[in-house]
C-alpha cells in the first residue's frame, strides 16, 4: 500500500509552510508507491516550468528510492549511471526529490519540489518528508 491522500496532503502542507518560511514560491508534488500523482500544489506565481519538474522529481525519487540529488552524483560523465536521466521518459537528477517512508521505514511514495535553487528545493522537500515520517 502506498501513501494515503491524508499523508500526501500533510507532506504538501509541511512543504508549503517551509516555502513560506523561506520566502520562495514552489510547485510541490507527492506520488504514491507506484509513482502516481496523489497530491499537488502550485503556489501563487510559482514558475510554470517547474510544475513538470516537481512531478518528475517525485517520480524519479520513487523509481530509484533515493534522493534525486544522490542520483545526480552517480549519473555524471564517467559515473556508473551516466545518461540515466534519458530513461523512463525523462528523469530529474538534481536535488528536490526525496522518497517518503512510513513510520516503519517502508517507502510509500515520494515528494518532488521545484521553484527556487536546488538547495531550497531540497530543504522544502525534506520538510514534507519529515511530516510523514513523524506520523
Amino acid at each position: 500500500m502506498g501513501i494515503t491522500l491524508e499523508l500526501a496532503q500533510a507532506a504538501v502542507q509541511a512543504a508549503h509552510q517551509k516555502s513560506l518560511e523561506l520566502g520562495v514560491k514552489m510547485n510541490i508534488a507527492v506520488v504514491d508507491a507506484g509513482a502516481n500523482l496523489v497530491a499537488f500544489a502550485r503556489m501563487d506565481d510559482a514558475w510554470l516550468g517547474s510544475l513538470d519538474i516537481s512531478i518528475k522529481k517525485a517520480k524519479t525519487a520513487r523509481f530509484f528510492d533515493m534522493p534525486t540529488g544522490d542520483l545526480g552524483k552517480i549519473s555524471q560523465p564517467g559515473g556508473p549511471l551516466f545518461n540515466i536521466e534519458h530513461s523512463n521518459t525523462g528523469l530529474i537528477t538534481f536535488p528536490g526529490g526525496i522518497p517518503i517512508a512510513d513510520s516503519t521505514g517502508r517507502i510509500v511514495g515520494a515528494i518532488g519540489v521545484s521553484g527556487d535553487s536546488v538547495e531550497n528545493d531540497h530543504i522544502v522537500a525534506e520538510a514534507g518528508r519529515v511530516a510523514v515520517a513523524n506520523r
